[in-house]
């Protein structure tokens, strides 16, 4: 290809990027924010205790299992996630499976919740909502879903509650928070190696001054561990789907997601990063008020590899 040629070709793709650029602009402008929408599947909601709630979703096919299924998301991020739209969507996945599927949803915490500990969310929120469960649908136990920290605090109950809990699903659950320094490669704990790099006073004086850790601040922190996708996807991915209706509006909803950001509660906050991140005390066994407790209990949780029964 001559130096013309090249030249041609590259004006013509500028110029094809840039109209691109200003259909992508208004397809926005003329978007609302109704019209994102996330975390649709209906539900029903069946106890509220602070700002934690807990929903039962309604059944979309006859009923195959019959222990209760409950989902724990993470407080870093929302549950919506499982939830995102239609075809991509976890809770629609296991709807369709014949269960009964229960939500705990932690709500938007604010400086109210600044004290709130992992104790309290596993020992009281988490408990709360096991017990009404138990007391709607007549079983002594239910099977506990666990996403991201979601995971972390549904292993702790089922250590401390074992004969509340019939089975235990983890996914994306971080377990051993030092997992990366064992030979893996230093690109897969970006979060893990910066985390550990911070002084534990300066946790305590970021949390102390805004009385949780910032949603916004996450939300930079995991823009950080993938720069490049963060700096192009407006005017890369974007470009890449403006032009197919369902692909830009499954790029909108994500991009509600990630925006969606709640505040971490302070104290939950120090023990996430310092006792889990920093100290890795959910393998060195010592987490939670009730330590002795889940001491006992971890490993039989962590190698339970029996199928899962409903």
């Amino acid at each position: 290809m001559s130096d013309q040629d090249q030249a041609s070709r590259f004006l013509s793709d500028m110029a094809a990027s840039t109209e691109k650029l200003v259909k992508a602009t208004q397809l926005i402008g003329q978007t609302k924010d109704e019209d994102v929408t996330i975390g649709t599947t209906p539900k029903h909601l069946v106890m509220r205790r602070d700002k934690v709630e807990l929903f039962r979703y309604e059944p979309t096919t006859e009923a195959t299992a019959t222990t209760p299924v409950l989902l724990a998301y993470g407080l870093i991020g929302r549950y919506t996630m499982a939830d995102l739209q239609p075809d991509r969507s976890l809770v629609r996945a296991l709807l369709s499976k014949g269960l009964d599927l229960w939500l705990i949803d932690w709500g938007q915490p604010g400086r109210t919740e600044r004290w709130l500990t992992i104790d309290d969310y596993v020992d009281d929120y988490i408990d709360a909502a096991v017990d009404r469960i138990c007391k709607e649908t007549g079983h002594d136990r239910v099977t506990l879903l666990g996403i991201c920290e979601g995971g972390v605090f549904t292993t702790c109950y089922a250590a401390l509650h074992p004969e509340k809990v019939k089975n235990l699903v983890l996914t994306i659950t971080p377990i051993d928070f030092h997992a990366d320094t064992k030979g893996t490669a230093a690109h897969h704990g970006f979060l893990n190696i910066w985390t550990r790099s911070l002084d534990p006073e300066d946790i305590d004086k970021l949390v102390d001054t805004y009385g949780a850790l910032p949603g916004e601040f996450m939300s930079s922190v995991f823009s950080m561990m993938t720069p490049m996708r963060s700096l192009t996807k407006y005017n890369v991915d974007l470009i890449d789907v403006v032009d197919d209706e369902a692909k830009f509006m499954n790029f909108l909803r994500m991009e509600k997601w990630l925006a969606d950001r709640p505040d971490h509660p302070g104290e939950a906050a120090k023990q996430w990063l310092k006792d889990l991140y920093q100290d890795n005390r959910l393998v060195r066994h010592s987490t939670t008020d009730n330590t002795d407790a889940v001491n006992t209990n971890t490993d039989a949780v962590n190698t339970n590899t029996e199928p899962i029964t409903v």
